[in-house]
């Protein structure tokens, strides 16, 4: 395939179109998809930039009224059903109503490969240039490559056009102040929201913003080659669910540079998202990547959600790996590499995080869930690193952002390095902590149900509010936190024993559900 019909091909799934594909979801080629070397097939150069100049006219911008839901802005992101819940119109006015809120002069905007992301994004840098911010635009870019940008050019802000790994008819916006820190619900995207839904129709408020294209793909992937040594990376066999999403257009330049035999799957962006739906968190989603990791006899196998920043993997036998898990071999690597550094962790998590962080010679520090108070006690701490038990890991030289590609590179540098199989560096773990997972139950009463677990069961053990209730027994401990958006209470329960997490477990349930 040529280069300039790989590119035709990216702009065509970035618009929802996607290229006739193979037997395993690939498009047809004369030349080979993979490689040991992985240079068969390089990709295109990201998509071609909208022009400066606006495309909107005076008659357009007088006839539409925006479709904006005000339930669109959640705690961390807006996130809604395009166009029912918003609309080219309410995405101009986010864009508008960010700049006027925090009053940025240079700002960068990208775009994930969803089929109404281009428009919307058009919309944001209208409504940013209108409000007289300077935009750069990135194109077609995963989410973490706007936190990079944002933090390593120095600029005011960004806003990423994604729904991360939400269904396909989904939309939405991670927006970002200077040092890439989030705006959430409690640092501003109400404000963003409030003045956003006043906003009826386009107009300038004074001089307009220059718009421009800019590059950031050379300096992404040689920030995030820069976390390993890749001399030091072995010829693995490592299988790779890119789930149609932003992992497909990021990965191929990162692959050209390592010497692992990477066998590719959904690597072609498609927002209509053919195969599977892009959340690897979700058993279902995850049996694709299970059986051909074992169908290829792999070292491992990842799978990236749909803005890519998140990575989730599966060891040689085809058995998944938590995050908690993955979060303590990722500190363990790191405090080879920097001894005595603070690793933040979110409450959730197995007690095998903070015990290998102390036994690496590391600081660990507990935190409430959530990216936004990550970030900002990284930020606090001087933290290196960061993880959440739902696949986010957080790395304080890139613009203490997360990063799915780093996690990555950063998994292929340490089982390398183990010269033991994934399956046998996991063994430890496996054998010493019984988790239960993550298990939602809707209620009715939220605060009620977590008033009668702390009657219930807080004589047990030493209880915290730090985020929802948590509990720690000894030789169990779980953590009641309210979802942000539904009725709902999580439970995540540990214990030292099988037979003791499964007692524990239903004890605590059959009283989340009585």
């Amino acid at each position: 395939m040529s280069p300039a019909c790989r590119v035709e091909c990216l702009q065509q799934a970035a618009i929802g179109i996607s290229p006739p594909l193979g037997p395993r979801g690939r498009p047809h080629t004369t030349q080979p998809w993979r490689s040991k070397r992985n240079a068969q097939r390089r990709p295109g150069r990201p998509l071609p930039q909208s022009p400066p100049e606006r495309r909107w006219t005076q008659a357009s911008r007088l006839a539409s009224r925006p479709v904006l839901d005000p339930k669109v802005f959640k705690a961390y992101d807006v996130r809604g059903i395009y166009p029912a819940e918003i609309d080219e119109e309410g995405a101009y006015a986010i864009g508008r109503a960010f700049v006027e809120q925090f009053e940025p002069k240079r700002i960068a905007v990208g775009h994930d490969m969803r089929v109404s992301s281009p428009g919307l994004t058009e919309a944001v840098t209208d409504g940013a240039a209108d409000a007289g911010a300077d935009v750069l635009q990135l194109g077609l870019i995963g989410t973490e490559m706007l936190y990079f940008a944002v933090g390593d050019l120095g600029l005011d802000g960004g806003v990423a056009v994604t729904a991360s790994h939400n269904p396909k008819e989904y939309t939405g916006m991670k927006i970002v102040r200077r040092g890439a820190l989030p705006v959430g619900g409690e640092s501003g995207l109400l404000d963003i929201r409030d003045r956003a839904v006043e906003i009826k129709g386009r107009s300038e408020t004074g001089k307009r913003g220059r718009v421009e294209p800019y590059d950031i793909w050379p300096a992404y992937v040689d920030r995030v080659l820069s976390f390993v040594d890749v001399q030091a990376i072995k010829p693995l066999r490592v299988v790779i669910d890119a789930a149609n999403g932003m992992a497909g257009a990021m990965l191929p330049r990162v692959l050209d540079r390592l010497p692992i035999d990477a066998i590719r799957f959904f690597f072609e962006p498609d927002g209509s998202f053919p195969n599977h739906p892009p959340n690897p968190l979700l058993p279902e989603n995850r049996e694709f990547i299970v059986a051909k990791t074992l169908e290829e006899g792999a070292d491992l196998g990842a799978a990236f959600d749909g803005d890519a920043d998140r990575c989730f993997f599966v060891d040689d036998t085809g058995e998944f790996v938590p995050g908690d898990f993955v979060t303590a071999l990722l500190a363990a690597s790191l405090l080879e590499k920097e001894p005595g550094a603070k690793i933040i962790y979110d409450l959730r998590a197995s007690w095998a995080v903070p015990e290998t962080i102390v036994r690496a010679g590391g600081v660990p520090l507990i935190n409430r869930v959530g990216h936004a108070f990550i970030k900002q006690r990284m930020r606090d701490e001087g933290a290196a690193f960061g993880g959440e038990v739902s696949g986010h890991y957080y790395f304080r030289d890139f613009s203490q952002a997360d990063s799915g590609v780093v996690p990555f590179l950063l998994m292929l540098e340490l089982v390398s390095k183990e010269g033991r199989k994934l399956s046998e560096i996991l063994a430890d773990y496996r054998g010493r902590y019984f988790l239960t997972g993550e298990l939602n139950t809707e209620v009715a009463d939220v605060a009620g149900k977590l008033q009668e677990l702390e009657q219930r069961f807080g004589s047990e053990g030493e209880v915290s509010h730090l985020d929802g209730l948590s509990i720690d027994a000894g030789d169990w401990h779980m953590n009641v936190r309210p979802s942000n958006t539904e009725p709902l209470l999580r439970l995540n329960l540990e214990a030292r024993t099988p037979e003791l997490m499964e007692r524990k477990r239903d004890e605590v349930l059959a009283a989340i559900r009585s």
